[in-house]
């Protein structure tokens, strides 16, 4: 298993759009495992999307199950070509992303979405999702279709907030708890 460089904003290659995944083989579950061995390494995240990495297929894992938010939720997922077929409501909320470290956003997304996808072997999966287990499917969609949290915010002057940083031992540490905990990748 490896710890794969996650792209960071300014990069251009993470406005791309990612290609379906048509090969589930064992390459493709080998990546995936990297890719949850990536998330794992970095600050609470709870999603992670391939292009993230510069992969640009539709792949997704995401993990609400020890996260302090309301349940219900699925749990652990991994997700190959997730599309939103239905949604309904909205709300504001604000988000986090290991490709924007060093900022955190208010974002405005359907409250209840469901969800279609295949598993690392192809099999279809099929989802009712809500809450924050919604807010974070949709961000993680986001960055398969090219977008980030910051192409969503309404306003970048009152809805973009900078993360206070300490530096410990030459390690940037983020000091903004509630914001690491609730970090959408």
């Amino acid at each position: 298993m490896a710890i794969l460089e996650i792209l960071k904003l300014p990069d251009l290659r993470l406005k791309e759009a990612s290609q379906e995944v048509v090969h589930f083989d064992d390459e493709l579950r080998a990546f995936i495992a990297d890719l949850e061995d990536t998330r794992l390494d970095g600050p609470a995240a709870v999603g992670i999307a391939a292009p993230q990495v510069g992969r640009f297929q539709r792949i997704v894992i995401m993990d609400c199950s020890t996260t302090r938010k309301p349940v219900p939720n699925h749990g652990y997922l991994v997700l190959i070509n997730p599309r939103v077929t239905q949604w309904d409501g909205f709300e504001v909320g604000r988000e986090g992303c290991l490709s924007v470290p060093h900022h955190t956003g208010e974002v405005i997304r359907a409250t209840k979405i469901h969800l279609e996808a295949s598993d690392p072997h192809g099999e279809p999966l099929a989802f009712d999702m809500e809450g924050y287990e919604a807010r974070v499917a949709q961000h993680e969609i986001d960055h398969l279709d090219g977008m980030l949290f910051v192409d969503r915010v309404v306003s970048r002057h009152t809805d973009l907030f900078k993360r206070k940083v300490y530096k410990k031992s030459g390690e940037e540490i983020l000091t903004d708890a509630a914001a690491r905990k609730s970090q959408v990748a």
